[in-house]
């Protein structure tokens, strides 16, 4: 009897878990849609009055950043926004839950920092978002408490899955990242809020990002991918040293106005002067797929001038008090970093590669060395191409720039500050305290 009880009483649990779970995969697709929705909205038309006044550029990002200091400062409590951290802190340490009030801080403060110019994405503020929405759903209901974990990582999974139409990417980018927890009921939850958040997202906010044709590739071409795959590693690098090194930088900044005035005016004249690096630069990409059906040598050093600048673009937007991460910065690199390299490879020895290829290959190789994660970036970007055609390219382009930048600097932006954070609070621990 008491045996029978044990049973019903585990699988109410993990039916509970399991609706939970769905809940948390609707909610976290309304979130990511329609941030998604409304930023893509106001990015073009700033946009659009940009192009009649580009001097507009010099206040925009400084209305964004002070935005987002005043909303900080007086209705969350000057309480900063840490990002992936916060939601790493939750899931492997015994930190407390991510609070509800990080839904909406996130949601405004990522839709503020992209719209106003800041040179990022809202991939990060929509994860910790969704994060927190699995955190609050754990909260609700007492014996969920100990499911915390498998709750805040089908909030995130949904949230990616939102983003990009692509789920089995949002299932992997939990497992890489976050956690690998091997648990059949953590699978479950999972897997759940990933399909209700795919079937949220597909038949009501459904939008195809981009629009390209992929029909085939050649194996003599393998060798240049792995070349590229290199690059994209080295690129990925110079990305995660400049987050690190502009947070360092301006978090040293004790005086406020002095990191927004200061960042904002940074910004605005690299904006001004390589307007693709505005916002999360879904538009440039498109640019680029424009130039791949007809490139040439002319386009290279406009090229390159966005190929190192976006990543000290980024930085700035970050350090100065953005919300952000490096999500969509990746992809705009790899698809800049694809184009020059089939460009110049073309012009120069005649190869005949093909360049709407390089494009989407460059996207999931720098995004897999900037946060650590092929396989996420893999099927990422398979599901933006609508087919799985280039594949096998994209899986050694992937792993190799992945094994590239780890074997240059072992940490992730994500990893590095959780491993910092960490030895801090060891010193913290293990320093000699005085006595009364």
């Amino acid at each position: 009897m008491d045996f029978n009880s044990y049973k019903v009483k585990k699988s109410r649990r993990v039916v509970a878990v399991v609706v939970a779970a769905a809940v948390t995969g609707i909610l976290s697709a309304l979130v990511a849609d329609t941030l998604k929705v409304i930023t893509e909205h106001y990015e073009e038309a700033f946009l659009e009055n940009l192009q009649r006044n580009r001097y507009l550029i010099f206040i925009i990002p400084l209305i964004g950043l002070t935005t987002i200091h005043l909303l900080r400062y007086f209705l969350f409590h000057n309480k900063a926004n840490k990002g992936i951290k916060e939601v790493l802190d939750t899931i492997n340490k015994n930190a407390h839950t991510l609070p509800a009030y990080k839904i909406p801080s996130h949601y405004f403060n990522g839709l503020l920092t992209v719209i106003f110019g800041g040179s990022t994405g809202i991939e990060v503020s929509t994860v910790v978002s969704t994060a927190a929405i699995g955190a609050l759903s754990s909260r609700k209901v007492s014996y969920l408490r100990k499911y915390r974990t498998d709750l805040v990582c089908a909030g995130l999974a949904a949230g990616v899955t939102a983003l990009f139409n692509a789920p089995v990417a949002g299932f992997l980018f939990a497992f890489e990242v976050f956690t690998r927890r091997k648990s059949k009921l953590h699978t479950a939850a999972v897997v759940t809020a990933v399909l209700s958040s795919y079937l949220i997202t597909r038949f009501f906010f459904y939008k195809q990002v981009f629009h390209f044709s992929v029909t085939n590739w050649r194996t003599e071409a393998l060798p240049y991918m792995v070349l590229l795959g290199v690059l994209a590693g080295l690129n990925s690098v110079y990305l995660t040293k400049c987050v690190l090194f502009c947070k360092k930088f301006f978090g040293s900044l004790q005086n406020d106005y002095a990191r927004i005035i200061g960042g904002s005016l940074l910004i605005s004249t690299m904006i001004f002067f390589v307007p693709n690096l505005y916002g999360e630069g879904y538009d440039g990409i498109k640019h680029v797929f424009q130039h791949a059906d007809a490139p040439s040598l002319a386009i290279i050093l406009p090229m390159l001038a966005v190929l190192l600048l976006k990543p000290v673009a980024t930085s700035v937007t970050l350090g100065a008090g953005g919300d952000g991460g490096v999500f969509a910065p990746s992809l705009f690199i790899g698809a800049f970093l694809g184009l020059i390299v089939c460009v110049v490879l073309n012009h120069f020895f005649g190869l005949g590669l093909i360049p709407v290829n390089f494009v989407l290959i460059g996207m999931a190789a720098v995004l897999s060395g900037s946060i650590h994660a092929p396989f996420t970036s893999i099927f990422l970007v398979c599901a933006l191409a609508d087919n799985y055609v280039l594949f096998i390219p994209i899986v050694v382009a992937s792993l190799v720039s992945k094994w590239v930048a780890a074997a240059i600097f072992p940490y992730s932006v994500y990893t590095y500050q959780a491993k910092h954070a960490s030895g801090a609070l060891a010193q913290v621990a293990s320093a000699p305290r005085s006595r009364p």
